[in-house]
């Protein structure tokens, strides 16, 4: 997610966050690589959109595909979720917002899509088929940026750009708990504070290769940073002095990390070890399409990524926005 709306956004809150549902249990800390899910299973046809028009005003922030040939994307504008089937471009708004900002998302082998709630301190989880919202969960209680979100075998995990905190919603088959635990990060993750783009701290998160730990790319340094989701500890991933400014949205394929870098419209394509603690950028990819990319997933052999265009376009009921597919690297 971009910086250009989060002026003003304040530190660390501490307040317990709340569920709206009946559930609870414990879950255990182990990660496992839960990136580039719901991969199809044949090559995309050719005759795939390679465009995707989406509503007008719909200020495009999130995107996660699958189960099948679906995309579902979070409008920034409201909240709403349009979900498009990749075979033919077209859609439908399957989920009306409430008015705050729906930014990372993922599906999941239930049928369900999680969602970061942005300025609205929250989560929320929907049917990806309905649109109904099946829980809601309160994160913070003053300002907040939930910015990002990553599946594992036992949680979903949330960043937060304004609080340097993870948020871990304990997952055990289809029951969702009924509170979410906060991770303190700490280490050599330090939150900034400032205008713009220096007060915009974790954004994108993905598992290691191994499973171990998880991985966030710090928006406002270009950092990449390991994190222990045990303890909260992070460490900074040595991309051999290399870094990642303006990073966004993260997808892990086996040991191969797509980040973009969402004003410089460009994938970097980086080569970790198992354990995410060491990295090389390997190449960086640009498309003539790409106005201000914020997040990515991945349908086959194919990346799809939603424009935002926050520096090219004034946000209005009445721009056009769309999403756009490149080969896989």
């Amino acid at each position: 997610m971009s910086a250009l709306l989060v002026l003003g956004l304040a530190a660390t809150m501490s307040a317990p966050a709340q569920a709206a549902v009946g559930h609870h249990h414990a879950a255990g800390h182990h990660v496992v690589h839960h990136a580039v899910h719901h991969a199809v299973h044949r090559p995309d046809p050719a005759v795939y959109p390679t465009t995707i028009r989406l509503p007008n005003g719909f200020q495009p922030e999130g995107i996660a595909t699958g189960p099948g040939p679906y995309a579902y994307f979070g409008s920034m504008a409201d909240g709403s979720i349009y979900r498009a089937d990749l075979r033919t471009g077209r859609g439908a708004i399957i989920s009306r917002g409430p008015g705050t900002p729906a930014l990372g998302m993922k599906t999941d082998p239930h049928g369900r899509l999680f969602v970061a709630g942005g300025t609205g301190g929250d989560a929320r989880v929907l049917d990806a088929r309905t649109g109904r919202v099946l829980a809601s969960y309160r994160l913070a209680t003053g300002p907040a940026f939930v910015n990002d979100v990553i599946l594992t075998q036992g949680a979903a995990w949330f960043t937060d750009s304004t609080n340097p905190v993870l948020y871990k919603l304990p997952l055990r088959g289809e029951r969702l708990p009924d509170a979410v635990v906060r991770v303190p990060l700490t280490g050599d993750l330090v939150y900034h504070d400032g205008p713009g783009s220096a007060a915009f701290n974790a954004n994108g998160i993905t598992p290691t290769p191994d499973g171990r730990g998880l991985i966030v790319v710090q928006s406002n340094t270009g950092g990449l940073f390991r994190v222990d989701p045990a303890t909260g500890t992070t460490r900074q991933v040595n991309l051999h002095g290399e870094t990642l400014p303006e990073g966004d949205g993260l997808l892990l394929h086996g040991r191969t990390l797509y980040a973009v870098q969402n004003r410089s419209n460009t994938v970097a394509v980086l080569r970790l070890n198992a354990a995410g603690t060491e990295g090389r950028v390997v190449r960086r990819v640009k498309d003539s399409r790409f106005a201000l990319p914020t997040t990515i997933a991945a349908f086959g052999s194919r990346l799809y990524l939603p424009n935002i265009q926050f520096f090219t376009t004034e946000p209005t009921p009445h721009i056009s926005y769309n999403a756009v597919a490149i080969p896989r690297p």
